[in-house]
């Protein structure tokens, strides 16, 4: 879906300017994201499988739940939104915990050029993980992982494990550093 997104500048303050996600992706712009990692109490992470459908890094596994901010939305707003649609689960922004904003400046063989900056939050699943319901666009499968398997994921990116999205390893180690803090 090519939807408004507004741009913002090098440093995450917005322009005032809104593009189309697919002009923002061919010309660079900067633009928000939210990312939303779910955990359970019980000591485990939500991974969801990226789509076969998608054009970056399809099948890969990534963030629990994550998207653009569209025009207009505020960044929890988004992230209320997004969960709904890709996993079927309602939250309020008293449910999120954000932990921090993440550069993310890639380009792709494609020729997308994605210069995003990851609003992450941490969020508590309440649900039993058979409750969900994923976005067939956008989530080709979800599981839970225990911190332990979540830490040796982590320690592989770059072996040609192919597990998770290419990204900052220590984004992955702040992520659940902060899960286990929340938790304890």
């Amino acid at each position: 879906m090519d939807e408004y997104i507004d741009i913002v500048d090098a440093n995450g303050n917005p322009t005032g300017e809104s593009k189309l996600k697919s002009i923002i992706h061919q010309k660079g712009y900067y633009h928000n994201t939210a990312h939303i990692w779910f955990y359970t109490k019980n000591g485990t992470i939500l991974l969801s499988q990226r789509s076969a459908k998608k054009t970056i890094c399809p099948l890969m596994w990534d963030v629990s739940v994550a998207g653009h901010i569209d025009a207009g939305e505020t960044i929890e707003q988004a992230a209320i939104r997004e969960t709904k649609e890709e996993i079927g689960v309602s939250i309020s922004e008293n449910d999120l915990k954000k932990i921090g904003v993440f550069e993310c400046f890639q380009t792709y063989e494609n020729g997308i050029v994605d210069n995003e900056f990851h609003n992450t939050f941490i969020c508590e699943l309440k649900v039993d993980i058979s409750k969900l319901t994923p976005q067939e666009e956008e989530v080709e499968a979800l599981k839970l992982v225990s911190f332990s398997n979540f830490k040796k994921l982590i320690e592989n990116i770059g072996n040609n494990n192919n597990h998770f999205v290419p990204s900052n390893k220590s984004y992955y180690e702040f992520v659940l550093q902060n899960i286990i803090e929340t938790i304890i």
